[in-house]
């Protein structure tokens, strides 16, 4: 009986078998899935508007220390690293041409003068006098270029920053002597955007911090706004002074100036809902509104820690995909995750 019930079931199962053909009738349901975002709710605020620029130190004034001819380097009095005065006698170059010219003033001298006696008496014309006179003066003006180019002067109070030559070699021209310059006050230039062209004040301060000294703050004040706009960058330059009277500071060294233009009511938003377009460098955030996303360019203004204010793109009180934008476009409708 039990093997006679077996048989039954099989000639059943081939017979439905013979009847669907062999083919599998099993129908499958494909569920098209929403992407799953999160959402961050953002609104405007207060934002300072403070700007981070870079800069080289500058010397207030850097003076080239050389002869206006070629000659002999007779004895370099000072070193680099020297400070030297105003009026400090800083190089003797070779004087064997003012000796030279030193006679023949003499010379000049002698002949102006017996020229002068005879014009007193009517013995000289007043052309004779005059054209004595001219050769006089040249001759006079000659000679004190010359012994300003035998002894070279500091024109400024300030520190030797490149000594070029040594005793006894012959200046020739191209790079001077020495070099001097004046490190208090010590400069910025640094180089504004044109939207804040009206905001940025002479006398303002100015905090600025030097690689070299770490997280230190040094007071400067912006000390010249130069009145045109490059064209090609849309920006002006800036100078900023730093006093710098402990000399603390010196040319070359690396500073970071920080302008504070006020503070605006914008947007600001977690750094997570900012995406960068593949190829450019345009920022875009994607906004969510009843049930699907906006695709919204934006531009980005003060970065806060893990936050980023918007200067547009982004209306106020709207809500923003912070995760899962990769499988999202324009008008994508989503899903929510809690």
């Amino acid at each position: 009986m039990k093997k006679s019930f077996q048989l039954i079931a099989l000639l059943v199962v081939a017979f439905l078998s013979s009847c669907s053909g062999g083919k599998d009738t099993t129908k499958v349901e494909v569920v098209d899935e929403k992407p799953r975002v999160k959402l961050a709710d953002v609104k405007a605020r207060e934002v300072e508007q403070v700007q981070e620029y870079t800069a080289t130190v500058e010397a207030e004034v850097k003076n080239n220390i050389a002869p206006a001819s070629p000659v002999r380097i007779e004895q370099i009095f000072v070193e680099v690293g020297d400070r030297v005065n105003k009026g400090q006698k800083l190089v003797q170059m070779d004087a064997a041409s003012l000796k030279q010219m030193k006679l023949q003033l003499e010379n000049k001298q002698t002949e102006f003068n017996r020229t002068d006696e005879l014009y007193k008496v009517g013995g000289a014309s007043k052309s004779e006098w005059d054209a004595q006179k001219m050769a006089l003066d040249v001759q006079q003006s000659a000679y004190k270029n010359l012994m300003e180019n035998t002894q070279l002067i500091s024109p400024i109070n300030g520190i030797v920053t490149a000594r070029n030559y040594d005793n006894g070699d012959m200046y020739g021209g191209g790079s001077p002597v020495l070099v001097v310059e004046q490190i208090t006050p010590v400069k910025l230039m640094i180089n504004v955007s044109e939207a804040y062209f009206t905001k940025v004040k002479k006398g303002e301060d100015v905090k600025v911090t030097l690689d070299v000294y770490g997280d230190e703050e040094f007071n400067g004040k912006v000390s010249l706004i130069y009145p045109t706009i490059d064209a090609m960058t849309r920006t002006f330059p800036v100078e900023i002074k730093i006093n710098n009277r402990d000399q603390r500071i010196r040319p070359g060294m690396f500073a970071r100036a920080i302008l504070n233009f006020g503070s605006e009511e914008n947007v600001v938003v977690p750094d997570l809902a900012i995406v960068k377009q593949a190829g450019s460098g345009d920022r875009y955030v994607y906004v969510y509104d009843n049930g699907t996303v906006s695709y919204n360019k934006v531009e980005l203004g003060r970065r806060m820690g893990t936050e980023y204010e918007l200067k547009s793109g982004v209306p106020n009180n709207s809500k923003v995909v912070i995760a899962g934008q990769s499988r999202l476009i324009n008008g994508t409708a989503v899903d929510i995750e809690e």
